[in-house]
């Protein structure tokens, strides 16, 4: 059996219309976001996604500022199937950073799901986020799991290497997902396409084919997708 996965990040400055419509002709089995913002009835993606007969898990555990105000947001799981269960992980109490798992009931076997988002060091090496990583695979079991979303780690950085010590990379080109516009870091100065920091990560007994990163103008990360045989 195949079902699509799907991660995102979808940008708290993003474009709803493009958002919605860009995963509504996706259609994925799985879905997992970041930068999913809490209270905004003008970027009501877990709203859309609940109406198109999506089920949820939503992780409010990252704060930041917005044209000077504050605001909380977080990553997000969406599944056509039944949800057996979910829990949110704060991954450091220092720096934002956050993890959702949900554990998804497909036919008779249950995928343990992670979206995460590591802290944003302006593509350098950072001991905090080396921590959140170190907490993440500790969290995640090595069997029947997907762990997805926006690393802010290059390919080969240290983040990424522990990661891939137990888990499989589904992208074995690493092809760039950041950054569609400069907005998006002014300190970063990135004004196209050019750096990898978004994943799909399953756990070695999965098989996987297709990965492939969309193309859309509502985020300034680019969305990434794959199949996986279950």
């Amino acid at each position: 059996m195949q079902i699509k996965i799907l991660s995102w990040n979808i940008w708290f400055y993003g474009d709803f219309d493009r958002v919605a419509s860009f995963l509504d002709k996706e259609d994925a089995d799985i879905i997992a976001l970041q930068e999913v913002e809490d209270g905004n009835p003008k970027f009501d993606i877990i709203k859309h996604l609940k109406n198109a007969g999506y089920k949820y898990t939503y992780a409010s555990t990252m704060h930041s500022k917005k044209k000077g105000k504050p605001f909380t947001f977080g990553p997000a799981i969406f599944s056509k199937y039944e949800i057996a269960g979910s829990r949110a992980y704060p991954l450091s109490q220092k720096a934002n950073g956050s993890a959702v798992r949900t554990d998804i009931k497909v036919g008779e076997r249950v995928l343990h799901v992670f979206s995460t988002h590591l802290l944003h060091t302006h593509q350098k090496e950072s001991a905090e986020q080396q921590g959140q990583a170190k907490k993440l695979i500790g969290l995640a079991p090595k069997e029947r799991t997907i762990v997805m979303g926006d690393f802010n780690a290059l390919p080969d950085s240290k983040v990424i290497s522990s990661i891939k010590e137990y888990y499989n990379d589904t992208d074995a080109n690493s092809n760039p997902t950041w950054s569609m516009y400069r907005l998006g870091c002014p300190r970063c100065l990135v004004g196209n396409v050019k750096h990898k920091l978004d994943y799909i990560f399953t756990s070695k007994d999965i098989k996987t084919d297709s990965f492939k990163v969309g193309e859309s103008k509502g985020s300034d990360h680019l969305p990434i997708s794959v199949n996986i045989e279950i």
